[in-house]
């Protein structure tokens, strides 16, 4: 590998995608504050020191409890501007080319915020992102997975409004008692109404997650999915439909998934010939953006340059782009290699 410095940069300019981002779960303590103090919300922390110091998990659902509390203070359509365009403005800085970024209006609506101005704000953020930055978007809805199945269905009535907007429906919060069983109907619906499909599954959940997710929920790509190498016959599965995995290495480690990044099974999913990507989760919560991960994952796990590269192509070739469009993004890695 080479110098550290060189890698870090190599990195950051290599042209590449992001799939599994939480829009909620970047947001910064400095813009956490700002908006409550524009908003007249408290907030639990004095200040941003005390803030990050509170970002220290003990499991899942340690970290969501903090994450709901930071997303309280996200209530005009100016704030999910703001927020949104505070990531792609960072993902400029790391030439990240499209994202697929998660938004959760269950979160909102249900502290009576309007599913028109969380999402208004958000498209108005994705539509100067591609003017200004040049980074495409294909946005997302998560289905809260601890909430009912019923308000999951009513949420998607709602954003039905604004289908040309909206690419896809996921389904993320905690796994454990909430299996993909429980959205079988909820997905069936969003498939009718032609939404892409997604789902977080074998997190803290069961490699059995993942069969489900994509047998019950029809899922086309699978959030996290590091439990499948626990069943060999759904790894060959996985391999042979070609399934994508967008896994989140720093994620696993601050949650406890795993105890340390050198037991992180990136490596291994690779050599194993799945399609796999790396993504940031809660960027803002769990320590370092996509280069981030990128880095720290191949400190951890010895991956060399090339591994790099083929995790970026991963990322474009799993993302819900048309062909044409994803050929275009690898010849920019040819491209960018070329000149590396």
């Amino acid at each position: 590998m080479q110098d550290r410095a060189g890698f870090t940069e190599f990195v950051r300019q290599l042209p590449k995608a992001e799939l599994h981002v939480h829009l909620e779960g970047t947001l910064e303590p400095e813009l956490m504050l700002a908006l409550a103090r524009r908003n007249g919300l408290p907030l639990p922390f004095p200040d941003v020191a005390a803030a990050r110091e509170a970002y220290d998990f003990t499991s899942l659902q340690s970290f969501l409890d903090l994450y709901y509390t930071g997303a309280a203070v996200l209530q005009t359509e100016q704030d999910f501007y703001d927020l949104t365009r505070a990531y792609f403005a960072r993902a400029a800085q790391e030439n990240i080319r499209h994202v697929e970024p998660f938004f959760d209006p269950q979160t909102h609506m249900n502290r009576g915020i309007p599913f028109g101005v969380i999402i208004a704000g958000i498209l108005h953020a994705l539509e100067d992102a591609e003017q200004d930055f040049g980074i495409t978007s294909s946005l997302i809805m998560c289905f809260v997975r601890d909430l009912s199945a019923d308000d999951a269905s009513r949420t998607l009535q709602t954003a039905h409004r604004y289908r040309t907007r909206i690419a896809g429906v996921g389904l993320d919060s905690a796994e454990v008692g909430n299996p993909p069983e429980k959205f079988t109907r909820v997905f069936a619906q969003a498939a009718d109404l032609g939404f892409h499909r997604v789902a977080h599954a074998g997190e803290e959940g069961p490699a059995s997650y993942i069969a489900d997710a994509l047998d019950l929920l029809g899922a086309e790509r699978i959030d996290h999915g590091v439990r499948c190498l626990d069943d060999p016959s759904l790894v060959a599965r996985l391999i042979r439909e070609r399934v994508p995995l967008t896994v989140c290495p720093l994620s696993n480690v601050k949650l406890r998934v795993f105890a340390e990044m050198a037991e992180h099974p990136l490596r291994r999913m690779m050599d194993a010939g799945l399609l796999v990507t790396v993504n940031s989760d809660d960027p803002a919560y769990f320590g370092g953006y996509l280069s981030d991960n990128y880095i720290q994952v191949a400190d951890a796990l010895d991956l060399s340059p090339l591994d790099m590269v083929l995790l970026a192509r991963n990322s474009f070739e799993a993302s819900f782009l048309d062909e044409r469009r994803k050929d275009m993004l690898r010849a920019d890695i040819d491209t960018f290699l070329a000149g590396a």
